[in-house]
């Protein structure tokens, strides 16, 4: 019997707003990614592993992981 099985990485862009940034002080658009690692069974995505979410200022280009509590918090 022959399994194929490994890791996939997906990104995935989310709205992002208007903050100010804690790096440069400016009240700039940020950008939010939400990256998921799923385990694959012949290719086929069966279960998402870990899930992790990035924010980043437009104008300095500072990127900070923040937990899910933290991007609900933006999401309302």
């Amino acid at each position: 019997m022959f399994l194929l099985f490994g890791l996939k990485t997906a990104i995935r862009e989310l709205p992002g707003r208007m903050a100010t940034c804690q790096l440069c002080g400016q009240f700039a658009h940020h950008h939010l990614q939400q990256r998921a690692t799923k385990f694959t069974l012949f290719f086929v995505p069966v279960f998402t592993t870990s899930k992790s979410y990035t924010i980043s200022c437009t104008h300095c280009g500072r990127s900070s992981t923040i937990s899910t509590r933290q991007k609900n918090a933006l999401s309302s």
